[in-house]
């Protein structure tokens, strides 16, 4: 796929566009983020919560009478300009 040289040169912009100084701290980052993908997908897997594929998962948002309230001014249909 990909040769030393194209890898090299690879590097080399990655150190330019990121900095020698920030690269440590994004490899530690990028490490951790991994760890934590991979136990949390091992948690899934055991405890079976993993959502099926073939079937959504139903959302269903409830709100009692008086609790919506218009958050925004929102124009008529019939005059878009009208704010």
């Amino acid at each position: 796929m990909f040769g030393i040289s194209e890898l090299a040169l690879l590097l080399i912009v990655v150190i330019i566009v990121i900095g020698a100084k920030k690269l440590p701290d994004l490899a530690r980052s990028a490490g951790k983020a991994a760890r934590i993908l991979k136990s949390e997908s091992k948690a899934m897997k055991s405890d079976g919560t993993a959502p099926a594929a073939d079937q959504p998962i139903p959302r269903t948002i409830q709100a009692a009478p008086g609790d919506v309230s218009p958050s925004r001014n929102v124009p008529e249909y019939g005059n878009p300009r009208q704010h």
